[in-house]
């Protein structure tokens, strides 16, 4: 029986899905023995993935004579010695994730002793493994990828690994290797990967580095290094956390083909000097977010630059030509968290063409800069997240009728994802996504919205995830609201007024829906509600006064009974649209409370 690993579908797919449906599923073709051991390997993976992923796989036993080759248990806490003894007879096993599985220590790793099948073991996070059990890891001679990051490993356990010649991957983040540990390694030439963040390496210790001619990948976050020495085959360097004085110094050092560079959180001495001096031509990510660079003058060079994130960095207005000019290919930008106003975004206006994300939360952004957004035609992902967003204005001085900016957001025909949390969006200023029909995702975080803005993004059919957080939604406004036929998930935390009652109905009404709030936990599955306005009200004031008294209920009173208002006189506005509008809106087609005439 041949096939592709990667298309386990149609008869095939339906066969695992029955074969996995429930435990005594699993113990019924569990017994079939021969069948199990002659499956083919792919097969054998995707089943045995699938039994994990619903957590079905109750006892090691069920492992026996399996074929698979790729076995990930990545978090499984009952994976113990038991476990890893029958693991042990896999024969064909080429791939093993035992990542954080915290119940595996120095005995349970004996049993993979000698498996010479095995190409990559992934120990990250196994605390109880200690330089004693990477004796057993050192019998698996065929060993290519090993990940030991955040284990019980010392240097002299490090030390070790340098009989496993084969190694093209290793993963020591987290462990504290010396510069004397690190020399060991130098016999491994094959290494193509190797992770040393947290380590106690320091210049020092560096220059062995180059006895790696075939490192491509290099980590050396959180460690003391400042200086890096030529290394002609990196293509990817992280240096987060660290004092940066130079990189790549040395003969040959304008050659380096890097494409990837993190320095998040780093300190750059000189940054113009320091990238003047390595070959920036092939770099398409580059994320010094949080970094102490405050100007982007080194992005000139950057042709091929596609990731940029500069968010907790001081940059200003003065610094977006710099990105303009870089920014032909670029398809991410992460400016959160700058001193970034709507000016800078006109100057990406047109220069940018290419954008797919743009992150400006926590920026002085304001309506202004809507009418540039509009003017990148690729954008799918747009975060304005606790920014200076009303999303209305008014012509002018002398003419006080609104405009609502956020309409100019129907030219990106491909967004996707739009977060307007913790902005001054009040519910009119909503009206125009109901014609983004592409939207998928939707954030929303504010007290200045009520039901009137729930029941406007009805509309929206491709709508698979609303944040609606800390508005002043009702009962009666929940319970009437008609989803989007895709919402999956539904994000109400902060809608105080809800009672335990109605979030219960709308679950029953709505049980594809994920709900989320703080009744999640605490709603009761049989509970009965009525719809009407007066006996919701009614729900939540007997609460009040069993809480707070007499006193709390007058107040609970005047809240509700001025939220209500609140909500009639936005109302009132709404109906002061053009017939046509609201039509379209579908503002006509909710319940009698709701609806606008």
């Amino acid at each position: 029986m041949d096939g592709d690993p990667e298309l386990v579908g149609g008869l095939v797919g339906r066969c695992i899905d029955a074969a996995t449906a429930s435990a005594e599923s699993v113990e019924r073709w569990r017994r079939q023995r021969r069948t199990l051991d002659r499956l083919p390997s792919y097969l054998a993976d995707a089943l045995l993935r699938r039994i994990i992923q619903r957590r079905i796989l109750l006892y090691p036993s069920w492992l026996e004579y399996n074929s698979a080759e790729e076995i990930d248990l990545k978090g499984e806490s009952p994976v113990d010695v038991e476990w890893l003894a029958y693991l042990g007879a896999f024969r064909h096993l080429r791939r093993l994730n035992l990542a954080n599985c915290r119940a595996v220590n120095n005995s349970a790793i004996w049993y993979l002793s000698g498996m010479n099948n095995l190409k990559e073991l992934d120990l990250s996070r196994c605390s109880k493994i200690t330089d004693a059990g990477i004796n057993h890891v050192l019998t698996i001679q065929n060993l290519e990828k090993l990940h030991v990051s955040e284990t019980g490993l010392t240097s002299n356990g490090v030390v070790l690994l340098s009989s496993l010649q084969n190694l093209n991957l290793l993963d020591l983040g987290g462990i504290s290797i010396t510069n004397e540990a690190l020399c060991s390694l130098q016999v491994l030439t094959n290494l193509e990967y190797l992770d040393l963040w947290g380590s106690k390496i320091s210049n020092r210790g560096v220059p062995v580095l180059e006895m790696f001619p075939k490192l491509s990948f290099l980590n050396i976050a959180w460690t003391e290094v400042t200086e890096l020495p030529y290394l002609p085959s990196i293509t990817c360097l992280n240096m987060s956390n660290c004092t940066i004085c130079s990189i790549f110094y040395g003969k040959g050092s304008t050659s380096a083909p890097l494409l990837k560079l993190f320095g998040l959180g780093a300190t750059f001495v000189d940054a113009d000097k320091l990238f003047s001096i390595i070959d920036t031509s092939h770099v398409t990510y580059l994320d010094v977010s949080s970094s102490s660079i405050c100007n982007l003058h080194f992005l000139v060079k950057m042709d091929m630059i596609e990731h940029l994130d500069v968010s907790f960095c001081g940059i200003t207005d003065d610094s977006v030509e710099y990105i303009a000019k870089a920014g032909k290919g670029l398809k991410f930008l992460n400016a959160s968290n700058s001193k970034l106003t709507s000016q800078g975004i006109c100057v990406l206006a047109g220069n940018v063409i290419n954008l797919e994300t743009l992150y400006l939360s926590n920026t002085s952004v304001d309506d202004v800069a809507l009418s540039y957004i509009a003017l990148m035609p690729s954008l799918r992902i747009v975060d304005l997240s606790r920014t200076k967003i009303k999303g209305f204005a008014y012509e002018s001085q002398d003419n006080l009728e609104k405009t609502f900016p956020l309409s100019l957001l129907q030219n990106l025909s491909h967004l996707e994802s739009l977060n307007l949390e913790d902005t001054l969006v009040e519910d009119e200023a909503l009206l125009p996504l109901v014609f983004l029909k592409q939207l998928r995702c939707l954030y929303l975080k504010s007290d200045l919205l009520s039901d009137v803005s729930l029941h406007i993004l009805s509309p929206l059919s491709s709508l698979a995830y609303l944040g609606f957080r800390n508005a002043v939604l009702s009962n009666s406004g929940l319970l009437l609201f008609v989803p989007p036929k895709a919402l999956h998930t539904l994000d109400l935390r902060g809608c105080w007024l809800l009672t335990e009652n109605v979030f219960s109905s709308f679950c029953k009404l709505h049980p594809q829906i994920e709900l989320r709030h703080e009744l999640a936990g605490t709603v009761p599955i049989d509970e009965n509600v009525s719809a009407g306005s007066t006996s919701l009200h009614k729900t939540y004031l007997t609460s009040e006064v069993r809480s707070e008294g007499s006193d709390g209920c007058f107040v609970a009173i005047i809240f509700i009974n001025s939220s209500f208002a609140c909500i009639n006189n936005k109302l009132h506005d709404l109906k002061k649209l053009p017939k046509e509008l609201k039509t379209k809106l579908g503002l006509g087609l909710g319940p009698t409370e709701l609806r606008v005439e």
